[in-house]
């Protein structure tokens, strides 16, 4: 028989454990971890009944064994329906799986070589904004070189096409509404200023994705990028998507592409600048292998440093540092009754710092990847793009953006951090940092201080 429930944080009448968590998310889950509680720990969400996940087997049922009795929770639905509507990320059951076989094709292996070297080419050209000495948010130069990245691999168009003017000031104010909304108390439909202006700009978006399907609808034909896929596929019955579901699944891909990969990015240059070992051993690594050229797909597998970068930076800071879903019917996991309708917590931020799959969890140590230890862990102790089948159809695509971009411009460029205060960290939709991340540029095999050309 399953026991009725495990132990937990002690709840606050009617309102449980949410004061606790929302004063400081972080550390209301490492509590909940390493607490004392068991590798399921018990809490009350506003008297919905919480399980806090802590065991890579107990998440491998949620997310792999049991996965269509697990489905998103309301709040994510609700959030993400509003603006991305029905797309990958909001929508669930059969339409999701018909989505999802749809757009597989637009992430094949030959497709990815494609975009490798987009990756590749922009990267080099933004190297164009950087001097030495100069002191940058870096924060928003990788959310500027990613945005570019994706919006030419998904509509074959730069940043600074009419197609495409304002784009990046809509998505920026559509990405800063997300990292608020743990902290707004009123719904997105009562007209206060910050939804008046999140509403706008999303608006703009629909405007320019719809202009862009409607221009490439009349042209027809491939271009090689993501709209491309989408415009053409059908599903068996030989049906296609409508051009408003394309709009959707669009500003996903925007979305998931673009905010994700920043963070990671961003995150990547603060440790290496608070690593100068390890930051030296990056160096030695792109010198060895580029010998003074731009880095191409066909690098990347003899750069298993940069990706231990990478993956380090997504370790300890996993942009989507939280996963939950919501029960269907009832279920017994860990040996634990888990009712209907009760939510499920799955963290990446703990589990990927558990000292029971990682030597050392706290230290920033990317030569840990180099031994295949991936292959040694238990097969969710390290999911930063989720797992099962609602794994992050982009992760591939993340995976390189990310190595190209840091291989790119470290070959030129290390930073330094302008303050010894760790990075405050907003845990909202996503991990970011809350105030920015001001570093200053150091030219790497430059004299007289000047840039490196966008072709060197």
């Amino acid at each position: 028989m399953p026991q009725p429930r495990p132990k937990g944080p002690r709840p606050l009448p009617l309102l449980g454990s949410i004061l606790a968590y929302a004063k400081d998310p972080l550390a209301f889950l490492e509590d909940c971890a390493w607490g004392g509680y068991g590798d399921v720990a018990y809490l009350s969400f506003l008297r919905q009944p919480t399980y806090v996940l802590n065991l890579p087997e107990h998440i491998e049922h949620v997310l792999v064994t049991r996965q269509r009795n697990y489905i998103k929770d309301k709040l994510q639905r609700v959030l993400l329906r509003e603006s991305l509507g029905n797309g990958l990320l909001a929508s669930d059951g059969e339409f999701w799986l018909r989505q999802r076989r749809l757009m597989q094709p637009a992430f094949h292996r030959q497709r990815l070589a494609t975009y490798g070297q987009v990756m590749s080419e922009h990267s080099q050209r933004f190297l164009a904004r950087w001097r030495d000495g100069d002191s940058r948010d870096i924060s928003e130069d990788m959310m500027e070189l990613t945005l570019g990245i994706v919006v030419r691999c998904l509509f074959g168009l730069e940043v600074e096409d009419k197609a495409t003017e304002g784009v990046g000031p809509a998505f920026a104010k559509v990405i800063d509404h997300f990292s608020k909304v743990q902290t707004l108390v009123v719904p997105s439909w009562i007209p206060t200023p910050e939804n008046l202006g999140y509403r706008t700009a999303l608006r703009k978006l629909y405007r320019i994705v719809d202009g862009i399907i409607h221009q490439r609808r009349q042209a027809g034909g491939d271009r090689g990028d993501l709209l491309s896929m989408l415009l053409q596929v059908q599903d068996e019955d030989g049906s296609r998507m409508s051009d408003q579901q394309i709009r959707h699944e669009a500003l996903t891909l925007m979305l998931a592409g673009h905010e994700t990969t920043s963070i990671t990015l961003t995150l990547c240059w603060d440790l290496l600048a608070r690593h100068p070992e390890a930051e030296a051993a990056l160096h030695q690594e792109l010198d060895s292998v580029l010998g003074g050229r731009a880095p191409t797909v066909e690098d990347l597998p003899a750069l298993p440093f940069t990706e231990g970068v990478v993956r380090e930076s997504l370790r300890l800071f996993p942009p989507a540092w939280s996963l939950s879903r919501e029960s269907v019917e009832e279920d017994e996991l860990g040996g634990w009754h888990i009712p209907a309708g009760a939510m499920v917590w799955l963290n990446p931020w703990t589990v990927h710092r558990d000292p029971r799959f990682y030597e050392e969890p706290l230290a920033f140590r990317p030569e840990r990847w180099a031994d295949g230890l991936e292959r040694r862990l238990p097969r969710f102790a390290w999911f930063p793009f989720g797992g099962g089948p609602r794994l992050c159809i982009g992760q591939s695509f993340a995976m390189m953006e990310a190595r190209l971009a840091l291989a790119t411009l470290a070959r030129h460029f290390r930073l330094e951090r302008t303050s010894e205060r760790e990075v405050e960290l907003l845990p909202s939709v996503t991990l970011r940092p809350k105030h920015g991340l001001p570093m200053k540029l150091r030219a790497r095999h430059q004299s007289g201080g000047q840039r490196p050309g966008p072709d060197a």
